[in-house]
Parts: C-alpha cells; structure tokens; sequence
C-alpha cells in the first residue's frame, strides 16, 4: 500500500463496534499469522520515534508487537531506495530483529525503487532502459540476492510476495495487464527465484481490493491461463469505519470462491483503518479473522499495515498507535 492509496473509503463519523452479527465461530490452525507490516519502522526510529507499552514503558517495537500478540512480520523491499529506506540492508536488519522477537517473516518484493501499488509500478532507474527478456532476468537476480542476504543471515523466510498490488500488473508497460503473458511471465520468474533460495517458502501473489471478487476471478483466470505459478493469494483490505462489516462480508465471499475456483490458500497481506477509529478496527479485525478461519487450512492469517505509524507519518494515519507511541485497541483483536 502507498499510504494513502487504495483503501476502501473514509471512515464513519463516530467510533462504533459491529454493525451485525459476526459470522459463526471458527477456530484458525495453529499456525494462522496474526502478523504487522512494519516497513516504516526504521525510518521513524532514525527519526527519534519511540513506542511505549499500555504502561508507559519505553520498548522494543518486535517485543511490543509480540505482547499484542503478532506473531509474523510483513516486510516490503524496493530495489534502489533514494534514503536506503526497505532497500537490502534496511530489510535483512529488520527481519534479523522480528526473528529474534519469534515472529515469522514474510518479504514484499516492490520491484520498484519505491512504492509500487495500483496506481503506480514504476520500473527501477536501472532497468528503465531493458526489454522484457532482461526485465525477467533482473526480477530473478534481484529476487535471488534479497532472499541470498536474508539466508546468509540466518532468517527464516515462510512468505514471498512477488509484486505488490498487482491487479493491473507491475513494471509498467511491459507487465501492464495488457500484456498478461509478459506479466505471468515476471511473476512466474520471481517464483522459480523465491524456489532456488527459499524451496518451502510460499509465493504470495497479491492484488487490492479483496472485497472485489470480479477482479480476483479475472485475474487468477487470466494468470492460470498464462500459465502463472503461485502458491497463495494475498488481499489487501481498507473497509469504511461505517460500512466495514458489508466489507467484511465480501472479502469473505472472495476468500471463499478463491478457495473453491483454485485450490489454494488465501492470505490478507494487508488491513487497516483510521488509528482514531481503534474500537471499530478491533471489532472488524476480529470478524475479518473469523471469516479468515472459516476457510480452514486455506485460510491463513491477517496483516496489519503499519501499525506502529505514528499519527500522520508520512501523511499516513491508519497506524495502531497513538500520539504517545502506545498501541491502541486495534490489534487486541488478535487475542481476543
């Protein structure tokens, strides 16, 4: 996500909880990601920002997310950041952090040298120039020596994601979903290269707007078609304070067809909501998890995006912390 970009719509005027009743109960497995996006962390850390735990207590901000019950860590990688900000070295030290603190790592490859999501897939500078064949080879190198410098420092790495927000394709024309072919084509050479590092770690395709199922068909069925390769589908979802649970419902229809139509398991890569509206995010996390759940083994897990942004970073205020750098209601929802 680009801070702003692609959510669902604008909150609701006042901080409510559930506007119906939540889907019946369903325990997730063992191993369900209750996970956070914390792409920002360092930066705002460089910047002095701190976090403080429910007692006031300055803390680690892995161990902090531990305490709320995080249990896997969301990390996006861009490939010549201007700031150095999420580029290699940025990243293998976050997730050298997140696994000392127990959590699972999932890597978000951009393929950009910032942020890539609908509205913008921008190539690198250094493969402005390159045609599609050079392209894929840059998607596998770049692909292999992240991961490389992730196992050579000893981190575990459960996901992959291979673009991100990808409904109209990435590196821009040439994987534009007008050319779907050259697109599989890029995701299928990000796969073989998360396989060559990482052979049990799980490719996550990722689109927007998972309450959007008309796109999710479209989309697999034209990858499949294309002869596309992935292991599991990554959602994005920014429900409205006031609407959230129509929201709910629809992703959960999404999940549920994704399941039925491939086979494969589904993941949301990416939640949030106004860090104001903490009640209402607690109670539609919480549903959202349900629905997750009621997939079984294919459903697993959720993501927080960037949960630990100060109010108004970077523009951004659908973190989970307040002005103080304490965590608000919000992520209770993964112990409740």
């Amino acid at each position: 996500m680009l801070a702003l970009v692609g959510c669902g719509g604008g909150g609701g005027a006042t901080d409510g909880g559930s506007s119906g009743g939540d889907p019946p109960a369903a325990k997730p497995i063992a191993a369900f990601a209750r996970g956070a996006d914390v792409g920002w962390l360092s930066a705002e850390e460089a910047a002095g920002y701190r976090f403080q735990s429910a007692s006031g207590v300055e803390s680690d901000a892995f161990a902090l997310l531990g305490a709320n019950g995080v249990n896997a860590i969301r990390l996006r990688v861009w490939v010549d950041p201007a700031d150095g900000w999420n580029g290699v070295a940025d990243v293998v030290a976050k997730a050298r952090r997140a696994q000392a603190a127990g959590q699972r790592i999932m890597i978000d490859f951009h393929y950009s040298d910032t942020w890539a999501d609908p509205g913008h897939q921008t190539k690198p500078t250094a493969w402005a120039t390159h045609d599609y064949a050079a392209l894929k080879d840059d998607v596998a190198a770049h692909t292999r020596d992240v991961l490389a410098a992730l196992k050579q420092a000893n981190v575990s790495v459960e996901w992959v994601q291979v673009g991100n927000e990808i409904g109209g394709g990435m590196l821009w024309p040439e994987g534009s979903y007008q050319h779907f072919d050259q697109l599989a084509g890029f995701i299928n050479s990000g796969y073989a290269a998360v396989k060559s590092v990482y052979p049990e770690a799980k490719v996550v395709v990722h689109l927007q707007n998972g309450s959007d199922d008309s796109l999710f068909r479209w989309f697999f069925d034209a990858l499949k078609a294309a002869g596309g390769q992935w292991d599991v589908i990554g959602m994005s979802h920014y429900p409205p304070a006031n609407d959230w649970l129509r929201y709910n419902q629809l992703i959960g229809a999404t999940m549920a067809d994704m399941v039925s139509r491939y086979g494969k398991p589904v993941i949301v890569t990416e939640v949030g909501m106004d860090w104001q509206k903490a009640a209402t995010s607690r109670a539609m996390i919480r549903d959202l998890i349900a629905r997750i759940a009621q997939q079984g083994e294919y459903g697993r897990g959720v993501f927080y995006w960037e949960p630990l942004a100060w109010p108004g970073w970077q523009g951004y205020t659908m973190g989970a912390v307040d002005s103080n750098g304490r965590l608000t209601e919000a992520l209770k929802a993964y112990s409740d």
